[in-house]
């Protein structure tokens, strides 16, 4: 199965690079009202040719325009993904900070390696797993506060096969 899964990282719809491309144009056309190659090139520390090469690939793939003035702006499609990553992001950010525990730097690189690789229906879950639990619902609270003694406690992670060695209770594999 393994060997077939690898393979579905590659059929992203974006890369981790191209991703931050978009969320560049964003963020400098919120901060500045505009965003040109060279203001994309500075923002991500990176050449002009770089933003060039990933600006023509993203407006051919109907993500960003640019007008007569070489301004960029994001489609509707790419304000769309944007919006979609900067969601996910925020999201595991929570998780691993708040259910998992971690530090904030930790969790914010992590969130941003994963932001734009999970699938739409993976995100969806995640978001109502964590409006679930962080509602005032008791049986939320309490499971929040056993994962954090729990995790504290472990300290070290566990081999898989300690963590996965028997099966879900009957209830929870009935849902699936």
């Amino acid at each position: 199965m393994f060997q077939g899964v690898w393979k579905s990282y590659e059929e992203n719809e974006l890369t981790h690079s191209a991703a931050h491309h978009l969320m560049a144009v964003h963020e400098l056309r919120s901060r500045h009202g505009y965003a040109r190659v060279s203001d994309i090139a500075q923002h991500l520390k990176i050449t002009k040719g770089s933003v060039s090469s990933a600006m023509k690939h993203l407006k051919e793939r109907g993500y960003v325009r640019e007008d007569h003035n070489k301004f960029l702006e994001l489609t509707e499609k790419g304000a769309r993904v944007v919006a979609e990553i900067e969601a996910t992001r925020v999201a595991f950010q929570r998780f691993f900070t708040h259910a998992l525990g971690m530090d904030g730097d930790d969790a914010e690189i992590d969130a941003c390696k994963v932001e734009h690789l999970v699938s739409a229906e993976t995100r969806s879950r995640l978001t109502h797993f964590l409006a679930f639990l962080y509602s005032d619902e008791p049986a939320a609270l309490a499971f929040l506060e056993a994962l954090r003694t729990h995790t504290l406690e472990l300290g070290e992670p566990l081999p898989a096969e300690e963590v996965f060695a028997g099966a879900p209770p009957a209830r929870v594999r009935d849902r699936a």
